[in-house]
């Protein structure tokens, strides 16, 4: 499975949630990208887990890689910036759910921490 994002990507924002450092081993860095910029090649090996009644995340069903994350209901989704191959030309913006991080790091960054 491939994708691509059409145009600049936005500036990605660091989830620090439970789920999040759950699912990917510590926090997930995501950019949230227009629907309509995202075309995914191979949707056959794409599974989807629906996590909530509102979300839902995409999987690479042969590497397992966790791709997506998407607000079903929202003009945007939230690709993995882990997945894109360099050079992104994008920077860290924000830390998102830091009331929720986990109790083995600091946030060592000056960048804005949003609690929730």
């Amino acid at each position: 499975m491939t994708f691509e994002v059409t145009g600049p990507l936005p500036p990605p924002n660091a989830c620090h949630c439970s789920q999040c450092r759950k699912q990917s081993g510590h926090y997930w860095a995501s950019t949230d990208v227009p629907r309509e910029a995202l075309t995914i090649r191979g949707e056959d090996r794409l599974t989807w887990f629906r996590s909530s009644d509102k979300v839902r995340r995409g999987f690479c069903s042969t590497c397992g890689s966790w791709l997506f994350w998407d607000p079903i209901f929202a003009p945007k989704i939230a690709v993995a910036m882990g997945a894109f191959d360099p050079p992104t030309h994008a920077r860290l913006a924000m830390h998102i759910h830091v009331a929720d991080k986990g109790d083995y790091y600091d946030i060592a960054d000056d960048l804005p921490q949003h609690p929730h």
